[in-house]
């Protein structure tokens, strides 16, 4: 390990991993180093992982380690050694090619260039907002932007851990990106079983009383990962000092000096922080340490203490999950991927990370909590659940199947469509696994003149993820961000956005954003807010209150949804108008449109189809609505049984428990 191993270390290696199980043979492209301070099998060309799983390694005139930011030098020697190694030995030359950091979409880009390779991508880390932070003009940024630049339009498809990625980050490069963007839960590399008598052994000679709890941190020693916030909040949190040590395992190093520039300073701030609030001897800051090491750490937290992650933003956060599936209690940032893991999890705190005051509050509040070994337990359930490789891999297949294949994924229905059928997919063909079993059965089945497309409030790569999620099928369609935008497919793999849609939803945007901020009203978080939609926190008063500040403005459209759910968006979209402009484009007539949904975001489109279905668990936001088809069978089954009532599935789809068309 150098300062440089991070979380895209354990990613790599996890998933070429779980691709080898699934039986594809995977080979790990990376520079061959030569340096007296590593381990000599890092120079070595071939090494053996696990079985049909290769490490093969660049060798260039440039031997030494180099620091991730000093490679870029060297980016056209590796791609010519590449090119030399796929040329030279074509029984290795994959069927595709996943570039990790935007350095390898360079060599993956010439590598289809002339063997005609295709390749998926993962960024891992954008510097996009790091830049605006800066206020640019950092020459090296600038081109490092370039490349992420190149490699976001460049990719068959982009495969990303965090929503923030998905949604914010990437079409923030390219809008039209996301339409091959498919975002896939990580795997966590397990590290084994940790022990905390381990790891307060390992500690002692650092800390006067090494069996109080542990605040943990696991992070490289890069100023982004703020980890001087975090020594102060532990120095300034009235009584933290005395009910828990702080560890701080921030990367390796041979002194506290000798290191890459920025590790340098960032590890020589750190003890100045220690020594300037007299920290010494409640502060570790261990100087190496391998993975058992982290392992026992991990245990010594899940004992009474709390994992912390404060980064200035943190693209996904491989440490909390597995700081999670070891049992410990987690406050991380609010900014990037540490909202959808806590989110996942049902656990944790997130925090504003440059704010030490609300840094040391969270971890304090987690010390007190009585609650905390329950909360501790479910949220390490689901982390094992939720985050796994095997379940990484199976998805990765599907995603670069139709570029292999260099095929797009067909629409279902063929020639001129005589039925639509649009489904919104949470609570409507989600709920039950059975019934969307049944469903999936359904929409394989289905006659050739009938398309089928999802209505939903989600965004396209979480659609995509959600359908995928419940081995729902993809459809020939979608409309996403509750009837906002529609995405057509376009080629292999690829959806792109209906611009003619697009340019009817015309909307003084900036001004609704002003107005809503005025009224204080709690946005919901930044990649929920779309070009067409702007989304917030509140319950039916709270939409009347958005009302009454829109009142002023004309074409405007309020929804509020789940009884927590605001979205305010152009009057011209929502999903009614874009399942009527998908319908008048493929000269479908009304009277032909089937459509579904359980909730408040559904409204307008069951009112404005005389063939609606609503299942019986819809949500009271629809007690009102007259018309259409309720379902006696919840979710799925529910859809189904509309569909056998409108002549488009047979009967017999349901079993009889269930079956109350």
């Amino acid at each position: 390990m150098t300062e440089d191993t991070g979380g895209h270390i354990a990613y790599v290696l996890g998933a070429a991993c779980a691709q080898a199980r699934r039986g594809a043979e995977v080979s790990i492209v990376t520079r061959a180093i030569d340096d007296p301070s590593l381990s000599p099998a890092y120079a070595a060309p071939v090494e053996t992982v696990a079985p049909r799983c290769t490490i093969r390694r660049l060798v260039t005139g440039t031997r030494g380690y180099l620091c991730k930011d000093a490679l870029e030098a060297e980016l056209p020697a590796l791609t010519e050694a590449l090119l030399a190694l796929l040329r030279d030995a074509p029984a290795i030359r994959p069927d595709v090619i996943h570039a990790h950091f935007a350095d390898a979409a360079e060599l993956a880009a010439a590598a289809e260039r002339a063997f005609g390779i295709p390749w998926l991508y993962s960024s891992h880390s954008l510097a996009r907002d790091k830049c605006a932070s800066l206020g640019g003009g950092d020459p090296a940024l600038e081109r490092r932007l370039a490349r992420e630049r190149r490699a976001i339009a460049g990719a068959g498809a982009i495969v990303a851990s965090s929503r923030d990625e998905a949604e914010r980050q990437v079409p923030a490069y390219d809008a039209e990106a996301e339409g091959r963007v498919h975002r896939v839960n990580p795997g966590i590399l397990g590290r084994g079983e940790g022990s905390a008598a381990r790891a307060r052994r390992w500690l002692a000679p650092f800390l006067r009383d090494a069996t109080l709890p542990a605040i943990l941190a696991v992070a490289r020693p890069i100023r982004k990962k703020n980890l001087g916030a975090l020594v102060e909040a532990y120095a300034r949190t009235e009584g933290l000092r005395d009910r828990a040590n702080l560890v701080i395992v921030a990367g390796l190093r041979n002194g506290l000096t000798g290191g890459c520039p920025e590790q340098d300073a960032v590890i020589a701030d750190l003890f100045d922080r220690v020594d300037r609030h007299d920290l010494w001897g409640r502060v570790a800051l261990p100087r190496r340490h391998d993975g058992a090491d982290i392992a026992d750490l991990y245990a010594l937290a899940a004992e009474g203490g709390v994992f912390c992650n404060p980064a200035l933003h943190e693209p996904f956060g491989l440490t909390l999950i597995e700081a999670a599936q070891a049992g410990a209690p987690l406050v991380a940032t609010r900014n990037g991927g540490p909202v959808d893991i806590l989110r996942s999890l049902g656990a944790g705190k997130l925090v504003d990370p440059e704010s030490p005051e609300a840094i040391g509050r969270a971890i304090a509040e987690w010390l007190g909590d009585d609650l905390r070994p329950s909360r501790a337990r479910a949220a390490r359930a689901k982390a094992h659940a939720l985050f796994d490789w095997d379940r990484w891999a199976e998805r990765a297949e599907r995603i670069a199947a139709p570029l292999v294949a260099r095929t797009p994924v067909p629409a279902r229905s063929g020639g001129t469509p005589r039925h639509l059928v649009a489904c919104d997919i949470d609570g409507t063909l989600t709920g039950d696994h059975a019934a969307a079993a049944r469903f999936a059965d359904w929409a394989a089945c289905r006659a050739d003149d009938t398309m089928f497309a999802v209505a939903t409030g989600r965004s396209l790569p979480e659609a995509r993820r959600v359908l995928a999620d419940w081995d729902l099928p993809q459809p020939d369609l979608f409309v996403t961000s509750c009837g906002t935008e529609i995405w057509r497919r376009s080629g292999a793999g690829r959806l792109t956005r209906d611009t003619g849609f697009a340019a009817t939803l015309d909307w003084p945007r900036a001004q609704v954003a002003a107005a809503l901020e005025a009224i204080e009203i709690e946005p919901q978080t930044a990649y929920e807010q779309r070009p067409w939609k702007l989304s917030y926190y509140g319950d039916e008063t709270e939409a009347a209150r958005v009302r009454a500040a829109l009142a002023g403005m004309r074409g405007l459209r309020v929804v509020a949804s789940h009884g927590r759910f605001i979205d305010v968006m152009p009057a011209a979209a929502g999903k009614a108008a874009a399942v009527s402009w998908v319908a008048r484009r493929a000269g479908v007539a009304p009277e032909h449109c089937v459509v579904a949904g359980d909730s408040g975001n559904d409204a307008d489109m069951l009112a404005a189809f005389p063939r609606a279905i609503l299942p019986a668990n819809a949500l009271p936001d629809l007690d009102g609505f007259r018309g259409g088809y309720r379902g006696a069978a919840p979710f799925a089954d529910g859809v189904l049984e509309g569909l056998a009532r409108f002549g488009l599935a047979p009967a017999t789809i349901l079993p009889r428990e269930v079956d109350h068309a």
